[in-house]
Formats: C-alpha cells, sequence, structure tokens
C-alpha cells in the first residue's frame, strides 16, 4: 500500500496534496516568462521575438517529456495500486532511461541542423543571430530538460509533492538570479538567458537522480528491464500531453507567421507576451491535473470506485471556480502583465494589452479541457485524452487561425484560441457524460 496516494480524500486534503505541483507549475512557467523579462528590457524585443521563434522546437523535447511523464506515471501509479511494487520501480526506470535517450538524441540533431532549423521556424536575417544563439545553447542540455520534467510527475507519484516543489523554487530562483547576472553584467545577452535557462533545468535533474537512486521510498530506481509493452503504453496513454506540445508548436509556429504578416516584429513581441501570460495562467489547471492524477489512477487500480467519484466531485468544483477567478484576473491584470514585458505607450504594450483582454476569454474554458484530457489519461485511456487536447491545441485551433483573420483581420487572430476552447469543452463535456457508466466516477 501506498501510504500518500492511498488515503482517503476530501477537498481540503486533496487541494493541499495538488498544491505543490500547482506551485511547481507556476514556477515552471516562470522560466520561459523571467527570460522573457530580461530579454525584453535588456537586450530588445527584437531578441524577445527570437525565443519565441524557436519555441517550437523547444516544444518538441517538452512533448516527447511530458508524453513519457504523463503517461508512463499512470501506468507506475496503476501498479503501485495493484500490490506490484517492483514492477512499478522497473517501470519507472525504463522510462526515465528511455526519456534521456531521446533528449540526447533530440539535442545532437537540433546542433546538426541549426542554422536550417531556425530558417524554417520563420527567422529571418534580422532574428537568426538571436535565434541560433539561444536555441543553439538549449540544446546543449536537452536530457536535464527532459529528466527535470520526469521527476516533476514522478515526485508525486512518489508521494514527495513537497520536494519536487522546493527543487523547482530553487530552479526558478536560481534561474532569475542568473538571467540577471549574466545578462546585465556579464552582458552575455540572449545567450545568458539560455544558460540561466539550463542549468535551472540541472538542479532538479540531478536532484531527482540523486533521491531516487538512494531513497527508500517504496518508488525507487531498480534496474531497468527492455519492455516494448509498457513504453508503447506510456507513449500511448502520454500521447495526449504530446499532441498538446506539439501542437502548441506548431500554433505558435503559425501565430508568428500571422503577426509578422499583420503587425510585423511588434505584433510577434505581443504576440509572445501574451503566451507568456497564458503560460502563467494555465499552470494552475496543469498543476492541479497533474497534482491529482496519480491518485485517480491510484483508486481507478485499485478498485475504490466510492473514492474515484468523490475524487471527480472535487475536480469539477475546484477547476469551475477557479476558471472564474482566472479569467476575472486576466481581465484586470492584462495592462500590469503586459507593462512587465514593455513600457506603457510602446507599439509593442498597445498591441499587446488590446490582444489580452479578447484573449482572457479563453480562461473560461481552458481549464475544463486541460483537466478533462489528464482524467482521462490517469484512467489509461489515451485515445480519448489525445482527441480532446489534439481538437484544443490543434484542430479547431487551425480552423479559427485559417478562417477568423480572413473574416475580422488581427481580431480574429486574438480570438482564435478562445474560440478553440470553447468548442473543445463542449466536446470534453460530452466525453466525461459518455464515459460516466464504464469508469464509475458519477
Amino acid at each position: 500500500m501506498h501510504p500518500a496516494i492511498s488515503r482517503e480524500f476530501h477537498f481540503g486534503s486533496l487541494l493541499r496534496f495538488a498544491l505543490p505541483t500547482v506551485i511547481m507549475m507556476i514556477f515552471m512557467s516562470m522560466y520561459t516568462i523571467v527570460d522573457g523579462i530580461f530579454v525584453s528590457r535588456f537586450v530588445g524585443t527584437d531578441a524577445l521575438s527570437a525565443t519565441n521563434i524557436v519555441y517550437p522546437a523547444l516544444n518538441l523535447v517538452l512533448a516527447v517529456a511530458i508524453m513519457l511523464s504523463t503517461g508512463g506515471s499512470a501506468i507506475v501509479a496503476r501498479k503501485l495500486g495493484e500490490g506490484d511494487p517492483q514492477g512499478a520501480r522497473e517501470s519507472f526506470a525504463l522510462i526515465v532511461a528511455a526519456g534521456v535517450a531521446a533528449g540526447v538524441v533530440i539535442g545532437v540533431l537540433g546542433l546538426a541542423f541549426l542554422e536550417p532549423l531556425c530558417t524554417m521556424l520563420g527567422a529571418n536575417g534580422r532574428l537568426m543571430a538571436d535565434c541560433k544563439a539561444y536555441l543553439g545553447t538549449l540544446m546543449l542540455f536537452v536530457p536535464a530538460s527532459v529528466l527535470q520534467i520526469l521527476f516533476q510527475s514522478f515526485f508525486v507519484t512518489a508521494g514527495r509533492p513537497g520536494l519536487g516543489l522546493g527543487l523547482t523554487i530553487a530552479a526558478g530562483v536560481s534561474n532569475a538570479v542568473l538571467d540577471y547576472l549574466l545578462i546585465v553584467p556579464a552582458g552575455m545577452g540572449i545567450t545568458g538567458a539560455a544558460v540561466a535557462t539550463a542549468i535551472g533545468w540541472c538542479i532538479p535533474a540531478l536532484a531527482g537522480v540523486a533521491y531516487f537512486l538512494f531513497s527508500q521510498n517504496p518508488l525507487r530506481f531498480a534496474r531497468p528491464k527492455l519492455d516494448w509493452r509498457t513504453l508503447g503504453e506510456s507513449c500511448f496513454n502520454g500521447s495526449s500531453e504530446m499532441v498538446t506540445n506539439i501542437s502548441t508548436g506548431v500554433t505558435t509556429f503559425l501565430f508568428n507567421i500571422l503577426m509578422l504578416r499583420y503587425l510585423g516584429e511588434d505584433g510577434v513581441a505581443a504576440i509572445t507576451i501574451v503566451l507568456y501570460a497564458q503560460f502563467l495562467l494555465t499552470a494552475l489547471y496543469l498543476g492541479f491535473s497533474m497534482g491529482v492524477a496519480p491518485v485517480v489512477s491510484f483508486n481507478y487500480g485499485s478498485g475504490n470506485t466510492l473514492q474515484l467519484k468523490r475524487l471527480f466531485k472535487i475536480c469539477a468544483l475546484f477547476i469551475g471556480g477557479s476558471s472564474a477567478v482566472v479569467f476575472g484576473v486576466s481581465l484586470l491584470l492584462a495592462g500590469p502583465l503586459v507593462g512587465v514585458f514593455s513600457p506603457p505607450g510602446t507599439a509593442v504594450y498597445e498591441i499587446g494589452r488590446e490582444g489580452f483582454l479578447l484573449f482572457s476569454l479563453s480562461f473560461l474554458f481552458a481549464g475544463v479541457n486541460i483537466f478533462a484530457s489528464a482524467f482521462f489519461t490517469a484512467l489509461s485511456n489515451g485515445r480519448v485524452s489525445a482527441a480532446i487536447s489534439f481538437l484544443r491545441t490543434f484542430g479547431f485551433l487551425i480552423v479559427a487561425l485559417v478562417l477568423l483573420p480572413k473574416a475580422v483581420g488581427v481580431t480574429g487572430i486574438w480570438l482564435a484560441v478562445p474560440f478553440a476552447e470553447l468548442a473543445t469543452a463542449g466536446v470534453a463535456a460530452l466525453f466525461l457524460w459518455r464515459s460516466r457508466e464504464v469508469y464509475r466516477y458519477l
């Protein structure tokens, strides 16, 4: 029996259990945001645009890591719930090894084809040098990025979300301090921002390796056994999260192209700022969903239907209430959030503030979609989870980006995400209703 995730949860205890993961995801989102603040303020808005130009490539790293972490943690938590700790440990070790191997391959290929990759992503002569400097530096540390994402999920599965939080805070503080030191006094520019981020990745990655090597926690490293079925199930089960991140990369590319066409480099900088704000505000939903997922998987694996029903009701209440709060906060803080990156009165500020007010509508529905996808992943239903993620981050969004700008110009670009979130929320609600008797959470 796993003492941390097997106990009976109520509203308060579940929120307390998930809170470290929520805070952890907020700090994770701050990595990129802090880079953006220092880059925009001390290097320039062109450099800020460059970080967003190369973001789709980094999304591939995130996609692979999150696929393995979410899909793998569901398998590991289920095995713990079934009373098979040795099997859980072997699966855990295999998933981590596969993640490191994938990180090495991605990093090597990224460095080998750095300039063609930047060109493909839309870097022009004005932005090329900054794109190559930022992406090239981060490609050296891809395995560390993969590890820190894997350990975020597995610290929760191991019943140690507080440890994951502490390491993430340490990494976030380190990133912020190094951003200042390397960009301002050292004058390293955008390369300094990349080095600061990379060192931030290394802190939870190395600490996680040490913990799972030497800890006596029920979940720890064992000798991995090559099991293609486990790897395949992890990939399939976590495919929704991979779809989400790859799709985000593709749509970020489309956002950049459209903004360059309509508003030039200032438009790219503005959409970059708004997407940073989205990372921060949706971290609440992502963190909560990641935090409760192992509990859902454990109770599903152990056949505790009563607890599963209670968990679903608590989650529905939290997502509904927090969606309203996040929407209200986004309206109130649109100006200040944009102003952190670009001073009021600048073209970038005005474009970003006006766009963010429209974009904020998406926060009313994003929580439902993020939770529904994570919930089905936790139930080992990767097919439904992937469908929700695909529609949210690609299917409906692509349709909106193609049609809305033609109808209403730049306003259509800002309304594309709200449209996609609303349409997906309807589909997610339908899946949740139709699956209620299969998994017995209602």
